[in-house]
């Protein structure tokens, strides 16, 4: 994945995109490139032109739905007992954070409080 994402920055950058300019990007950004998904790659896109290739993914994806439309609302509730259940997560909720004692006498800054420097 790391090669083709190179390979786009080298078609960006104006770059033909040779196997040595994706192994530049790579090592550029601190990564090790993968030969055989190099050399596949390199030999996969030999004579193509990646905008042509990259609108034609584009055509297929138009047709994949991406979930979207919401789904139906849930069921109706169930008759009586409702309110005892929903009494309960209320009284859950309310549970308070502790506050942490840090120590005494520091300030915000990690300083004695009140040594009067400021």
């Amino acid at each position: 994945m790391q090669e083709l994402a190179a390979l786009m920055l080298c078609k960006i950058g104006g770059k033909d995109g040779s196997a040595d300019d994706i192994k530049a990007v790579i090592e550029a950004a601190g990564g090790t490139p993968d030969e055989d998904a190099l050399g596949k790659l390199v030999g996969d896109l030999e004579g193509k032109d990646i905008n042509e290739l990259l609108a034609a993914g584009m055509e297929k994806l138009k047709d994949v739905s991406f979930g979207g439309g919401g789904g139906g609302g849930g069921g109706g509730g169930g008759g009586g007992g409702g309110d005892a259940a929903a009494e309960e997560e209320k009284e859950e909720e309310v549970e308070e954070e502790e506050e942490m004692d840090l120590g005494g006498g520091m300030d915000m800054f990690g300083g004695d409080a009140g040594d009067g420097d400021y």
